[in-house]
């Protein structure tokens, strides 16, 4: 199963329009989900997922 870009603490919105969505562990930018990105490139599912930290909601 491949991990969910939007449930992990290194997924990041930009306020670039052109790339509105980052990845912190890996250090880039892009359009697409970045999962996407690092199966295309690497033929391999994101090994850099890790899990949001749930806290209090304030």
């Amino acid at each position: 199963m491949k991990p969910n870009c939007f449930s992990c603490k290194y997924f990041m919105v930009t306020w670039q329009p052109q790339m509105p969505r980052a990845c912190k562990a890996y250090g880039f930018k892009t359009r697409e989900i970045p999962s996407n990105v690092v199966k295309r490139s690497s033929g391999m599912d994101c090994l850099k997922y890790e899990e949001k930290q749930k806290g209090p909601i304030r």
